[in-house]
């Protein structure tokens, strides 16, 4: 299906794309990689008047060590965070997550930040980010703001930024000595996750993300409170789909979503040395 007409802005610099969010309200998109909303564009459940293009803000797109954390620019491509030294070597759990979006193709155009400000709860990159604890950027009209990853995901496909705000940056804690395990099961390479989940352990303290568990991309907190408590590897898993509201369709009923969350969360957490 063709989108409907569209006015088209290349913003050149961050300060321009938010003046331009700010001219145009609720009416405008954000475009980077374009691999979350052209689709939803094509399919007519998006629908902007005006589409703002950021795609070439290059100063939004970098990786940088900063002490106990990785700063990372919202326009980072997929492809730059899989392979990049610092992030392989300090948060692996996020290098492994991102090398499952998608194809080569959709990794070197897509952005890290386009991929969350979408909100999808089949994505792979909110999950590693959710057990990772990490914080998002955001800046617009009333100044900087940061965001923990529990409050930015705020249903489906919505997030905590405001119409007239921009993702800047992701701000990951490093856990360079964690165990870490990304587990994902689709049908075939390639495909959106029937579930997903992301898992690592530090230093007894858990973190656990699930993905497609929920309307929005969500945390497994009985599986943490579980292996912080002293649980085994099986025993925390139990719990995987404890708060979870997973819908059904053709891919797999609510029922084997909650089986798969519990399977994988338990072999997450045996590789990460549960």
């Amino acid at each position: 299906m063709i989108p409907v007409a569209f006015e088209y802005e290349r913003a050149e610099s961050a300060e321009q794309a938010k003046a331009l969010l700010a001219e145009h309200g609720d009416e405008a998109k954000l475009l980077a990689g374009g691999h979350s909303l052209i689709p939803l564009m094509k399919y007519r459940l998006a629908a902007p008047a005006v589409i703002v293009d950021i795609g070439r803000l290059s100063d939004l797109s970098y990786i940088r060590d900063e002490g106990e954390q990785l700063h990372i620019g919202a326009l980072t491509r997929h492809r730059d965070v899989e392979t990049d030294a610092l992030v392989i070597g300090q948060v692996p759990l996020l290098a492994a997550a991102t090398s499952e979006v998608g194809d080569p193709q959709v990794r070197h155009r897509g952005t890290i930040g386009g991929s969350i400000a979408h909100g999808d709860p089949a994505s792979d990159i909110p999950s590693a980010l959710l057990a990772l604890r990490a914080t998002m950027v955001i800046d617009g009209p009333g100044g900087v703001r940061e965001v923990a990853s529990d409050d930015f995901f705020t249903g489906f496909l919505e997030t905590a930024i405001g119409d007239d705000e921009l993702l800047t940056e992701i701000r990951v804690p490093k856990v360079p000595d964690a165990g870490w395990s990304f587990q994902k099961f689709n049908r075939r390479a390639q495909d959106w996750a029937i579930v997903g989940a992301s898992i690592v352990v530090d230093n007894g303290s858990c973190g656990v993300g699930l993905v497609n568990m929920d309307s929005r991309p969500i945390r497994a907190g009985a599986v943490e409170a579980a292996v912080n408590n002293g649980a085994s590897a099986a025993d925390a898993a139990a719990a995987a789909a404890d708060g979870c509201s997973p819908s059904g369709d053709l891919n797999a009923s609510v029922e084997y979503r909650q089986h798969l969350a519990r399977v994988l969360t338990r072999r997450g957490l045996e590789e990460a040395g549960r």
